[in-house]
């Protein structure tokens, strides 16, 4: 059994070393933008910082495997180790240099996800957590939002893009949310949003489409800062939702966690 603190580190340090890379790239004309999916676009950097950070966690813990978003989608994720990294959430505002994306480096060790690391690129801010190790923002411990008051509240979300088919669903959660909260904000990067609730930035956060790679490192965040992230029907197991982007759910402090899941289960 490997230690969590030593993952951890080792996570980090491959993240950092993928946003140098993606600090120095220079963001390609829209004409060289690949679509792998509807709206869902993929480039050559997301492809060489998905490769640096395989080569530094595959050599820093030798045999352990890499589930990729750009490179490995597919791979089961079976092992000892295995990594479950997207090497820029956010790629859409990279390509259109809107300073909101991350390197998101989730770790599960004999089928329990245990490590996250998200590092913020254009801030250069490492959110870092492992399993009874607690939540940091840099050095700084961090701790969900105390809000209770849904009026008071600031709730994080993203829009449906890669599955439409969703979204007259989400036009219907997105008002019941707007009509009993105090704002709404949508920034790009769902990595990011999990470590922003983790933070106590955010109160709440919910999302349809996610994949694996999105929510990894976020999850182990958000609990070891005293929230909770779990799938609409309250299941913890928010990784196992059929990959691809199907996945939905809901995370925030505990109480505000509780309000929202109860919001969207009358929609």
């Amino acid at each position: 059994m490997r230690d969590y603190n030593d993952l951890v580190k080792i996570a980090t340090s491959a993240a950092a070393r993928a946003a140098d890379y993606l600090r120095t790239a220079v963001r390609p004309a829209w004409q060289a933008w690949t679509e792998k999916a509807q709206h869902d676009f993929v480039t050559d950097i997301d492809r060489g910082s998905e490769k640096l950070i395989a080569e530094a966690l595959q050599r820093a813990v030798p045999g352990s495997l890499v589930v990729g978003e750009e490179l490995t989608p597919t791979l089961v994720a079976r092992g000892d180790v295995v990594w479950i990294v997207d090497p820029l959430d956010g790629t859409t505002n990279f390509l259109h240099g809107f300073p909101n994306y991350a390197v998101s480096i989730g770790c599960v060790v004999g089928g329990a996800l245990c490590v996250g690391v998200i590092h913020d690129v254009t801030r250069d801010v490492v959110y870092r957590a492992w399993s009874g190790g607690g939540a940091w923002r840099g050095e700084s411990r961090m701790s969900v939002s105390a809000v209770t008051d849904p009026g008071r509240a600031l709730i994080a979300t993203g829009f449906p893009f890669r599955q439409l088919g969703g979204l007259e669903k989400y036009l219907g959660q997105f008002a019941a949310v707007t009509r009993n909260t105090s704002g709404i904000r949508r920034a790009g990067s769902a990595a990011l949003d999990l470590a922003h609730v983790a933070a106590g930035n955010f109160d709440a956060f919910w999302e349809q489409g996610l994949a694996a790679w999105d929510l990894a490192a976020g999850v182990v965040l958000i609990r070891e800062a005293g929230g909770r992230i779990t799938r609409p029907d309250g299941n913890e197991d928010v990784l196992d939702q059929g990959g691809g982007g199907g996945g939905e759910v809901v995370g925030g402090n505990p109480a505000m966690h509780e309000w929202l899941l109860n919001l969207l289960r009358e929609l």
